[in-house]
């Protein structure tokens, strides 16, 4: 009888007040929109992460006649030069941390920049004697790349020793700083979605201040009186819950999966199962969040 009471109040409520309703759901389904989007960027961040610093190389330049530093002296590397470095990488003293290591010559560098850059003018001002020879060495454990720094700094015909997870760290840097600004963002959005459910709440016990005044009467509790409204509150965050998650698992779905895979293929991208994650939390987000906004706002007014 009580459970009918409340339920009965609730629809009362939500037909009353249907514009402000959608629009509590609209502000939600935004909001948790932006909170999914922040989850699924750290998810792609994580897992573009684990690809390319699992795939990390550590190049070794060889000088070249254009070069001027201390250990090129204006000097292509000769033949001794470059088979001293192949030598020290595949002696004992480094066979522990290298996995694999192959060598690219001036040819083999023009043929990849001309491929690289093709169409831009700058491939016709360039020589093949001006791009570096290297060494590519695949670590066993890619955090340990200071060990070849280390090893063939300063050594005669190497220009530099260039770590790739330096790079990758300057790139995954600024994605996180993206996903941290689609946070705040979202996090804004929720005190919107806050306040208006608040409004929401304190316009729907406004309408019914008269049935509010005869429960009050009748001996009803504050908790009896505050239950319908809360319901309310959780009811339409909770269909702008839903409505984000299926967004937020339909991006990676057909946008991810179905667009970028195709389109972007040389990186791993995040899964239609990994998405899964994403719904849940945005539910206990919209219900917890919409709860306790609903409370404060019919606490407050019942005071009055």
């Amino acid at each position: 009888m009580r459970a009918g009471l409340v339920l009965g109040e609730v629809w009362t409520g939500l037909r009353r007040n249907l514009s402000v309703v959608i629009s509590v759901i609209l502000v939600t389904f935004v909001s948790l929109t932006f909170v999914g989007a922040a989850i699924l960027m750290q998810l792609q961040v994580q897992q573009m992460k684990t690809f390319w610093y699992d795939r990390a190389q550590v190049a070794i330049y060889l000088c070249t006649q254009y070069d001027e530093s201390a250990t090129c002296s204006g000097e292509d590397a000769n033949e001794e030069q470059i088979a001293a470095v192949e030598q020290a990488l595949g002696s004992d003293t480094l066979a522990p941390y290298v996995e694999d290591f192959f060598f690219v010559d001036h040819d083999q560098a023009y043929a990849e920049f001309t491929e690289q850059f093709a169409g831009n003018p700058i491939v016709e001002i360039t020589r093949p004697e001006q791009l570096n020879q290297t060494f590519w060495v695949k670590l066993e454990d890619p955090s340990r790349s200071a060990i070849i720094q280390e090893t063939f700094a300063g050594v005669p015909g190497v220009q530099s020793v260039s770590d790739q997870r330096s790079l990758l760290d300057r790139i995954f840097l600024f994605l996180g700083v993206a996903s941290y600004t689609a946070i705040a963002i979202a996090g804004l959005m929720l005190v919107a979605a806050m306040l208006l459910i608040s409004t929401t709440i304190r316009l729907s016990a406004f309408s019914r201040r008269r049935e509010i005044g005869i429960m009050r009467l009748v001996g009803a509790s504050n908790r009896f009186i505050q239950t319908p409204f809360i319901l309310e509150g959780i009811i339409a965050a909770l269909v702008g819950a839903v409505l984000a998650g299926a967004a937020s698992v339909a991006v990676v779905k057909f946008f991810v999966q179905g667009f970028l895979v195709k389109e972007i293929p040389f990186t791993s991208y995040i899964t239609v199962e990994q998405s899964l994650i994403v719904p849940p939390i945005l539910l206990l987000v919209g219900i917890v969040l919409s709860a306790i906004a609903a409370k404060i706002a019919i606490s407050r007014y019942l005071r009055v």
